[in-house]
């Protein structure tokens, strides 16, 4: 019986959403709140998974069943990585896989993609695969566009890699910042919002305009650019300018909701030097960038407007083996 505990990071979108789908690049970094994984061997070749933040209690198959029938949502993301390492690395034992998460699936934070990359980076060290980071991400991507049929990737890459990235969809560049801190205030809207629908959505919605859409994917691409160097430099009230500016963007792809445009404005009023939704919108999170002496009063703020401040650190570690 051989047994490891994996845990990746959640993520937090910071520039790029619904541009990174379409070959554009976006920055995104690691959160400290960490979804975690067991895999033990059985005796039986049997696929067993407890995971209960996601209802998912006392599910088991044959191993020969991996990834066929009706598989419930829960599961998917977990079956789908351990049937796709199977496929290149049989199987010569059964699994159990446990796994639990710090944050709640409602916030937009890459639940998902974390717990992928969770069991594809704990079957590696298992099964003594070696897979480097690039190996383990492409193995998890390659989960990901098997339930989803799409996706741009990020939230994979930062699950694997950690810290903060500058990412191009599918992986074409995946490269690591060298950022000391990231201040950043984090509001909850109390919606949950569904990516794939609303990536949709916004397709639909310029179908007659897809001029105009490429036009703000070209434009969002440029505010990636200078916001990676305010990163760097650490200039956040340039990096705030550039939250604005994306905001609008991302208000004209009709993604942002009442609610996130409140806690937004709220923040703003309250001193931040800029605030955006973060994610697909259409509810999830909010982000604002301020000065240390204003921090508590647009927290404040996020709160009065409704929402709910989430206390994270980010530029958190990428997958790592627990002790």
């Amino acid at each position: 019986m051989n047994k490891i505990t994996v845990s990746a990071p959640g993520k937090l979108m910071l520039f790029g959403e619904h541009a990174v789908v379409y070959n554009r690049p976006c920055l995104v970094t690691a959160v400290d709140q960490r979804m975690r994984a067991t895999v033990e061997t059985l005796g039986t070749l049997e696929f067993q998974l407890e995971a209960g933040e996601v209802k998912v209690t006392g599910y088991k198959k044959p191993l020969s069943d991996l990834g066929k029938g009706d598989i419930p949502k829960g599961a998917k993301f977990v079956e789908i990585a351990a049937k796709n390492i199977a496929e290149k690395h049989p199987l010569k034992s059964g699994l159990r896989i446990t796994t639990s998460s710090e944050f709640s699936s409602e916030f937009g934070f890459g639940s998902s993609s974390a717990s992928t990359v969770c069991v594809v980076k704990a079957l590696s060290e298992l099964l003594d695969l070696q897979l480097n980071n690039k190996e383990i991400f492409d193995l998890s991507y390659k989960t990901v566009l098997d339930i989803q049929g799409k996706g741009s990737g990020f939230d994979v890459a930062v699950a694997v890699y950690g810290g903060t990235l500058y990412f191009i969809t599918g992986g074409k560049v995946i490269e690591p910042l060298n950022i000391k801190s990231l201040p950043l205030i984090v509001g909850y809207s109390g919606v949950k919002a569904d990516t794939v629908t609303l990536v949709n959505k916004v397709k639909e919605s310029f179908v007659n305009r897809e001029n105009r859409l490429e036009e703000i994917y070209d434009e969002i691409a440029k505010l990636v650019e200078k916001a990676r160097d305010a990163l760097i430099e650490m200039d956040w009230e340039k990096l705030g300018e550039l939250m604005n500016e994306n905001q609008n963007y991302l208000s004209e792809l009709g993604v942002s909701i009442d609610k996130l445009d409140n806690m937004i404005k709220a923040s703003l009023t309250a001193g931040a030097y800029g605030a955006k939704l973060s994610g697909a919108g259409g509810g999830d999170c909010m982000i604002a960038v301020s000065s240390r002496d204003k921090n508590q009063a647009v927290a404040d703020s996020i709160r009065q407007a409704g929402g709910e401040v989430i206390n994270i650190n980010t530029n958190a570690d990428g997958v790592k083996i627990e002790k």
